[in-house]
């Protein structure tokens, strides 16, 4: 029997799940209040109160740190990589912490796993990192040569929700053609074309819609005299388009539940509730023409899915592109814990980044 732990680190909350081979034994989602979260002026800062909560996980459920065969967490940012599953090796947290493909929670997990591991006889993996890169080349253009395109998104939630809907409908994967919205503190829209994900918008810094927390796309004349106007530091500018960006300058909150409640007697609430769901449709009207409307169906996963007001609102104007099926919350631990389990079992393969990966 293998044991694993699983660690999935978001923007707003730390997943941790317990397995037995493939079977969950224990599992906790802890959420993090704006104002905790804010504390921090790096992400990377909050390395020491993300380890603090899983460590508290593993005490709480009698878990021994040094009984596990594997921990894995959600990839992080490096240099583009091929799906798969990988091994957390010191060059991937070097490139990670450079911060030089981007920033995000997820780059805490993977360095907390190694950490971890270093105390046992467990492997650090991660399953599908968000720089999963499957582009068409012709989704890499931008407009300018010095700013391409790139694949930056929740590429793990967005395999695990594809091929979950394949498996339950006894389809294969790589035979379809869907789209997957990704609705969490960051929202992210892809293509999926005979199982590749060949166009999709990067969630992490700037593409696509707001979100809870993002900005998503900018008019980009404002927003370069916003950075040349001597108010704001490099820093502040990237806090505000991932962080303090979308629902939260808004309304000064990136909960869903407490927008949808505020929105029953405030128009403005109201109106940037549906500002945020009218973007995301126009995402998936985007990407229908990526697969030139020949489009199986459009999948909603991720926490902001349980709201009943959120995925109506989408039906109404995306139903007559393909059916809509929703898979509320996300499928991204049992997609991290079932990639562990098979490649400890030797069903798949267990890579490492190097230097030399494109």
């Amino acid at each position: 029997m293998y044991k694993i732990l699983a660690i999935n680190l978001g923007s707003t909350s730390t997943k941790m799940a317990y397995y037995e081979d493939d079977v969950c034994i224990n599992r906790v989602t802890e959420d993090h209040p704006t104002e905790d979260i804010v504390k921090f002026s790096d992400i990377m800062d909050q390395h020491k109160y993300r380890k603090e909560i899983v460590e508290k996980f593993l005490k709480e459920n009698g878990i021994d740190k040094t009984s596990l065969d594997a921990i894995v967490s959600r990839g992080g940012h490096t240099k583009s990589l091929e799906g798969g599953v990988y091994k957390v090796n010191s060059e991937m947290l070097l490139q990670q912490a450079s911060g030089m493909y981007g920033r995000h929670a997820c780059d805490l997990g993977s360095k907390i796993a190694y950490e971890m591991c270093k105390e046992s006889k467990a492997i650090p993996l991660v399953v599908d990192p968000p720089i999963t890169d499957e582009f068409d080349p012709i989704a890499r253009l931008s407009g300018h040569p010095l700013m391409p395109r790139k694949s930056s998104f929740h590429a793990l939630s967005h395999k695990a929700t594809a091929k979950r809907y394949a498996r339950e409908n006894g389809l294969k994967y790589n035979e379809l053609n869907l789209i997957v919205v990704h609705l969490g503190g960051g929202i992210s829209v892809a293509a999926h074309k005979n199982g590749l994900m060949v166009d999709g918008d990067n969630a992490l810094d700037g593409d696509g819609t707001f979100s809870t927390n993002r900005t998503g796309a900018l008019p980009v004349g404002a927003l370069a005299k916003l950075c040349y106007s001597g108010k704001y530091t490099y820093d502040e500018v990237k806090k505000m388009l991932n962080g303090e960006g979308g629902l939260v300058a808004y309304l000064g909150t990136s909960d869903v539940r407490t927008v949808e409640k505020m929105a029953e007697t405030d128009e403005k609430a109201a109106l940037c509730l549906d500002a945020m769901i009218y973007q995301v449709c126009k995402e998936i009207g985007a990407m229908t023409t990526v697969l030139c409307g020949d489009v199986k169906a459009i999948l909603l996963t991720g926490g902001i899915a349980n709201s009943k007001y959120v995925v109506q609102k989408i039906k109404e104007r995306c139903n007559f592109i393909a059916p809509i099926v929703v898979f509320p919350g996300e499928n991204e631990m049992e997609s991290l814990a079932r990639g562990a389990f098979e490649s400890l079992r030797g069903e798949e393969t267990i890579r490492e980044l190097t230097e030399d990966c494109i």
